[in-house]
């Protein structure tokens, strides 16, 4: 039963061993909101979900899809989700940090060259078509309106605005600068985008000589200490081709940026992962979603720039990019510490059980081997046979109470040693009892005849 007790404590060990590494080795399962449903973003997350599951990464995505990104973002803040895909200047989550740029959108301004709009300014008393493409894009535009005072309200003593903003739709754009309703065009979007070549082609064939340029928006770093959540955008020259090329120098904008952000609290080597698989698979996923060839780091000089930077990092994103990845032993140091320094106290404390356990299962023995040494000198000391007798009985009964005993507990080969001497000697005492006994009872024998052959002699009257 002893035997069997062990095995089933054995087999509960190996099963709490392998549930263990089971319970180490499973993916880390995050949940990652999308959005908007059909917009290039929604289709990269989903791509990249499923390449991680083909691969059986350690890390999954289960993705979630929301209407818009402020639901996305909402989600993120509210804890339902541990990633999501997230557009600041239309909902910046408070626990959200970065992951990485999906891509960045900037405010395009194109006007024929004829207008005379070189920056932002000259927007006064002007007409701005804006192609609306996301619910934000118009209070974007009012914005960067309203920092240079040309929004409604501002200026004249009637309260007309500066500018006066006329929604479009796209097919609508050249038409409405040939008949002079607009005087430029708006549009946030990816300048490499086909939204934005569109939309500064249509304005090139309503302008004069085919001739458009892009306005510039200056003064970008004072718009991003009013608006933090937006971020400075450069236009390359060339960006829409053409001779001569269009822009023929690169030009300064402001835009706001799709981003994939996680939760604070989420699990930094995780992050780590999730950053590296992104950025590793970006031309495998570019077949499906080529908008990830958008993507890209954000920009920091330092660690501790990058934690507190206007849109903070996450720190695991930061670790991949630093190359600052933690190994095995880094991740749980602490808890290798923690198990050696109470591991060493618990093997002690059991080590010390043990040794108790040890002595109580010898203590039986050990009342054995004394009584024996007692029965040794008791059979060095006996003078009759009988008391030998009962000494050897005593001692065969404390044989079998040892071996049944043995039968049940384990005896360590030193006691053993030990017993079978003692139990010899005692064997050997009482043999050397027996035949001293013999031989003073022979010796009494021979001394009684020997008595009694002088005492017949002297009864027996001598011959005459």
């Amino acid at each position: 039963m002893r035997r069997e007790w062990l095995l089933v404590l054995l087999a509960l060990g190996l099963a709490a061993s392998a549930a263990v590494v089971v319970y180490l080795s499973r993916p880390a399962v995050l949940t990652v909101a999308v959005a908007p449903q059909d917009g290039p973003e929604t289709g990269l997350i989903e791509a990249y979900a499923a390449a991680l599951a083909r691969a059986r990464e350690d890390v999954r995505l289960k993705v979630v899809r929301y209407g818009d990104v402020r639901d996305s973002g909402g989600a993120l803040q509210a804890n339902k989700a541990d990633l999501a895909i997230v557009r600041p200047d239309v909902f910046l989550p408070e626990n959200g940090l970065t992951l990485a740029i999906l891509h960045d959108e900037a405010l395009l301004l194109a006007a024929p060259e004829a207008a005379e709009i070189d920056d932002f300014p000259d927007l006064a008393r002007k007409r701005v078509g804006l192609v609306v493409r996301h619910a934000a894009d118009l209070p974007f535009l009012n914005n960067m309106l309203a920092f240079y005072d040309l929004g409604p309200g501002a200026g004249d003593e009637a309260g007309a605005s500066h500018v006066q903003v006329v929604p479009l739709k796209p097919a609508e754009v050249t038409q409405a600068v040939a008949e002079k309703r607009v005087d430029a065009v708006a549009v946030v979007a990816s300048p490499s985008s086909k939204v934005a070549s569109a939309t500064v082609r249509a304005v090139e064939l309503a302008a004069p000589e085919r001739k458009v340029a892009l306005v510039s928006v200056p003064d970008t770093d004072a718009i991003l200490q009013r608006y933090p959540e937006l971020q400075a955008v450069t236009i390359p020259a060339g960006t829409f081709g053409g001779r001569p090329k269009r822009p023929a120098e690169e030009v300064k904008t402001v835009g706001a940026s799709y981003r994939l952000m996680a939760r604070a609290s989420v699990n930094r080597v995780a992050v780590a992962s999730i950053t590296q698989h992104l950025f590793e698979w970006r031309s495998r996923l570019a077949g499906v979603a080529p908008v990830a060839k958008l993507m890209k780091a954000p920009e920091f000089d330092t660690t501790v720039a990058a934690t507190s930077a206007r849109l903070p990092n996450h720190p695991g994103a930061v670790d991949y990019f630093e190359r600052e990845q933690q190994t095995f032993l880094e991740r749980y140091e602490d808890y290798i510490y923690l198990f050696a320094f109470f591991g060493g106290t618990i093997g002690s404390g059991i080590a010390w059980l043990g040794q108790r356990l040890a002595r109580k299962r010898r203590e039986r023995v050990d009342i054995v081997l004394d009584r024996l040494i007692d029965i040794l000198r008791e059979a060095r000391a006996a003078e009759t046979r009988a008391a030998l007798e009962t000494l050897a009985l005593e001692t065969d009964g404390l044989v079998a109470d040892v071996v049944r005993y043995a039968r049940e507990r384990t005896i360590d080969t030193r006691t053993v040693s030990a017993l079978i001497l003692a139990v010899d000697a005692v064997h050997a005492a009482i043999a050397d009892a027996r035949r001293q006994i013999g031989a003073d009872e022979a010796e009494s024998r021979a001394g009684a005849r020997a008595r009694t052959a002088r005492l017949l002699a002297l009864s027996v009257p001598a011959a005459e």
